[in-house]
């Protein structure tokens, strides 16, 4: 069995709440939903009345963080005395809000509400069903605080018959830690993190090869450990 509870107010039924608090403040007059309706010819109720008519999908965003919130906006007709529709016109468009549109004329509109035609606005209210936010999970054990190594890599990037190549880019796969060969073919990256096997990657001459270094005090720029040679075939001009 499906069983409900009692949210509150939904989001709809609050946009119209925020909706008669804005027209009774602005219109100077009383303002209330209307809930029968009228019959052509019928005298109109006095002060502002609201008809809800439809919800209309918004522009959903989108995050990388929590669910961001279903929006829609929902749209009312508004009608009453003149000098309330003015007051109202007047101060939503020098606020800004809310949305007002001037596109009440349609026939067919005020046949299927019953009511003869009369002057209104057409207001829209943002609205929007949000997420309700997932506690984080305990934390079960101690937090463990790990101590990565770095050390510094430094070699020669050679070619052909061993020649020294300069501007050759060597990156630390992985990381944001990159290199590039001086005229002697020499480069150092400091702080590559001391995990096991270093991968680089060599780009020159608009072409790009992959080097595995291997885990040990001989991956160069040690203390005890020669500098590195990486050997490739790009060409020395």
């Amino acid at each position: 069995m499906l069983r409900m509870t009692d949210p509150g107010p939904g989001p709809i039924e609050a946009a119209s709440a925020r909706l008669l608090d804005w027209l009774g403040r602005t219109a100077g007059t009383a303002a209330h939903l209307s809930t029968a309706e009228q019959k052509s010819g019928g005298k109109p109720d006095s002060g502002v009345t609201v008809y809800p008519l439809e919800v209309r999908p918004a522009r959903q965003t989108r995050g990388t963080g929590p669910r961001e919130p279903y929006r829609f906006t929902v749209r009312f007709l508004v009608t009453g005395p003149l000098p309330a529709l003015d007051r109202l016109l007047i101060a939503a468009v020098r606020a800004g809000e809310p949305e007002i549109l001037l596109t009440a004329g349609d026939p067919a509109l005020w046949q299927a509400l019953g009511i003869p035609p009369r002057p209104a606005l057409i207001v829209d209210l943002p609205a929007a069903v949000t997420f309700p936010e997932l506690p984080a999970p305990p934390v079960l054990h101690p937090l463990k605080i790990e101590h990565i190594g770095r050390r510094t890599l430094a070699g020669t990037v050679v070619g052909p018959g061993d020649v020294p190549l300069a501007a050759v880019r060597v990156e630390v796969l992985g990381t944001t830690l990159t290199a590039t060969t001086d005229a002697h073919g020499r480069f150092t990256v400091a702080g590559v993190p001391d995990t096991g096997e270093v991968r680089l990657r060599l780009a020159g001459r608009g072409r790009t090869f992959v080097a595995a270094v291997e885990p040990g005090g001989d991956i160069g720029g040690g203390p005890d450990g020669p500098d590195l040679i990486l050997r490739c075939d790009l060409p020395t001009r």
